[in-house]
């Protein structure tokens, strides 16, 4: 990814009001498309949406979330938390001295326990701190994160969006990018991996915000969605 393009990230400036008028009229003047969807979504607020905490939050709280609807994730979430009331979270440490009873208590699979404790394991063999991969390109956090059990590249792809807030990341394999794209482009059936790179190679580098209005836009109802909701 080439980031002179970009502005500087979120995460190495927290409370940073982050403009995004030149990503998006540079987006807009690229895809017709897009610009119309743009216009309908109205300001761009992904910055509001970003995560907070080091490396090992973030990514348990991802893990957390996997495959689970957001209210029930949530409550697993302070569940997890509640464990640990001394304090805001663990500390890799203790989350390996959790047992797994404990933490099946708070309703977290046994798949999901074994993902972070292997999570925590690797934190204390050494994986970089935040600050350390916000000095590295993408594809160089995706490759160095990969190796954690249950992180996926989609996972990686989220922690550069919400936390390092990368500017041109395009998650393919998003289900709500897939239908964004499609209800947008009025295709007749989600779009692959391939169609979705392709549509989106205007884009950059600015992918990123593009993907926040594709999943903003599935808020917005149709004709159809009143008449059949």
């Amino acid at each position: 990814m080439n980031d002179d393009k970009i502005l500087p990230t979120a995460a190495s400036q927290p409370g940073a009001l982050i403009d995004y008028a030149m990503a998006i009229a540079a987006l807009k003047q690229s895809d017709p498309i897009l610009a119309t969807l743009i216009e309908q979504v109205g300001a761009c607020t992904l910055n509001l949406g970003r995560q907070k905490g080091d490396l090992l939050y973030c990514l348990c709280e991802s893990i957390l979330y996997q495959q689970l609807s957001g209210k029930a994730a949530a409550a697993i979430h302070r569940r997890f938390l509640a464990l640990y009331p001394d304090q805001n979270f663990p500390t890799a440490t203790e989350l390996l001295n959790t047992s797994d009873d404990d933490l099946r208590s708070a309703g977290i699979s046994r798949p999901k326990i074994v993902y972070l404790k292997d999570l925590a394991q690797k934190m204390l063999d050494g994986l970089p701190t935040l600050t350390e991969l916000e000095a590295m390109d993408d594809e160089a956090i995706v490759q160095t994160l990969l190796p954690i059990k249950g992180v996926g590249r989609w996972t990686v792809q989220m922690l550069l969006i919400f936390r390092l807030h990368r500017w041109d990341v395009l998650p393919v394999d998003d289900l709500g990018i897939r239908s964004g794209i499609r209800r947008a482009y009025d295709l007749a059936e989600l779009p692959d991996k391939k169609t979705v790179e392709r549509i989106g190679q205007p884009w950059q580098p600015y992918r990123t915000i593009a993907a926040w209005y594709l999943w903003r836009s599935l808020d917005i109802k149709t004709p159809a969605s009143v008449t059949n909701p």
